[in-house]
Order: structure tokens, then sequence, then C-alpha cells
């Protein structure tokens, strides 16, 4: 028994240690786009993939935030991610419920048409989206950004949604109808509410997939760098000759922190979220 303990012990200890550098392979490349950050120019091509600096300057944050105009294109990038954030929340949540408390004529179908448009790549209806907007002058706009972004059937955070509404007992909207609840009445304060799992895993989903969208956004700002977000304010660092590599390290680090610091707070219901939607 003794031996067949400490094999265990061992086999787990070799696990940990196996994952534990797998880990490390994993997150090395972002510690490294840290560490370059802080380097000068000529450490950046002499250290390697040395990741400690030889001293940590502030100079290239402070190069990327002003004379690369971050502190610029964070603003937008603010902008432009709470209000799609917060479009895509709304309209999910309220179409997932509709979809998932209810039968009407044609809902097989509505279905079917939201489950094929995920096979269609974005790049076919970059043209389509930037004509719509320029018809309705929105084509060079946070706004016409924000529309664009926040366009599109969504169809994962719908079936989040719709899942976890179907699962709800229909009691609680019965009792809500006797107490004089109204269909909005129902839906915001009492079922919309209980989904605060699903919530969270939307915002913080939309939240990454907004704030790194590219595409898009170098589409509709190309003839106004002043309305530029920071993934395509990233890409505008690139010069002709010359490539401010740390520059574009710091503006990196810049432009990963909301995201860390917005799925740290929300992790634990992000995990319950998806567990949930798992069960459902």
């Amino acid at each position: 028994m003794g031996k067949t303990s400490a094999v265990r012990k061992f086999g787990k200890v070799l696990l940990y240690a196996v994952l534990a550098v797998i880990a490390f392979l994993w997150i090395y490349p972002f510690l490294w786009m840290v560490s370059a950050s802080f380097k000068t120019q000529n450490e950046f091509f002499a250290s390697g993939l040395k990741l400690i600096p030889e001293s940590f300057r502030m100079d290239n944050f402070i190069r990327a935030w002003n004379n690369a105009n971050f502190g610029v294109y964070f603003k937008n990038s603010i902008i432009v991610t709470v209000s799609v954030v917060v479009i895509v929340l709304l309209s999910t949540s309220l179409a997932g419920y509709v979809l998932g408390r209810y039968s009407f004529v044609g809902k097989s179908l509505l279905m079917k048409i939201f489950m094929a448009s995920i096979t269609i790549p974005l790049v076919f209806t970059v043209i389509p989206i930037y004509e719509l907007l320029k018809n309705m002058g929105l084509s060079q706009s946070l706004v016409g950004l924000i529309l664009a972004e926040s366009g599109g059937g969504h169809v994962i955070f719908l079936m989040l949604f719709s899942s976890f509404y179907a699962s709800l007992p229909k009691e609680m909207e019965e009792a809500a109808t006797i107490d004089g609840a109204n269909f909005v009445q129902t839906y915001g304060k009492v079922m919309f509410p209980l989904a605060k799992p699903i919530m969270v895993t939307v915002v913080i989903m939309q939240f990454i997939w907004t704030w790194n969208s590219f595409l898009l956004p170098l589409i509709i700002t190309l003839n106004n760098p002043s309305l530029r977000t920071l993934a395509v304010g990233l890409y505008a660092l690139r010069g002709e000759n010359v490539v401010d590599w740390t520059g574009i390290a710091a503006g990196a680090s810049i432009a990963i922190l909301p995201v860390i610091l917005v799925f740290v707070a929300l992790q634990k219901y992000f995990v319950d979220g998806i567990a949930g939607a798992v069960k459902s």
C-alpha cells in the first residue's frame, strides 16, 4: 500500500510539473511582450528571449500614449466596446428570451437561418456593411463603427440565453402575471436578473471580441485616424522603413490590460455561466 501511495504521489507531482511547463510555454509570449515594452531598441534586439530587462524604462509607454495617440485610441476603444457590449447584451438576451419561452410560426426556420449564418465569413459582409453605413452617412464615425460591430446574429449568445430561459419553470412567469406584471416587467424584473451568469459570459466574450476587432475598425476609420481603436493604432505603429518594436510592445501591453482586468473581475461568473450552459 505504501509503495502504491508513493507511486501515485510521484505521478501527481510529475503531472503537475508537466502542466506547469506547458502553462509557462503558453504564457511565455505574453510575458516576453510585457518585458520588451520596458527595453530600449538596442536591448530589444540584443537580449533575445531574455525576460528580465536591464532596467524598467517607461519611455516606450509614454511615447506610445502621447506621440502615437494611444490616449485617443484608448478612449475610442472604450466608447465602442462598452456601447457594443450593452447593445449585444440587451438584444441577444431579449431575443433569446423569446426563442426560449415562446412558440410561434417559423421559429424552427428562424433558428436554422441563425445557425447557418455562422458559416458566413466576416470578409464577405464587410463591403455590404460599409455601403450600408455610407448610405446612412455613418461610414466615418464611431456611431457607424458601433452599429457595425453590434450587428449580426450573435448566434452563440442567442443559444446561451435561449437554452437558459427554456430551462426555467413556467410558474415564475405565471406568478408574475398573477401579480399584474406585463411582458416587459416580467422580462426585466424577473427573468433577466436570473440570467446573471449568462450575462457575464456574454459581456466577457463580446468585450474581448470587440476590443480586439481589427478589420471593421480599419475600414471604417481608414480616412479618419482620430477614430482609430487600439487594434488599428497598433498596426499604424509599423513604419514603411522602420518598425518601433518596443513601442508596439508597450502599446500591446496597454491594449491587453483592460481585457485581463475584466476577465479577472468576472471570471467566477464566467465559469458559472459556461457550466450552466453546458448543463442546460
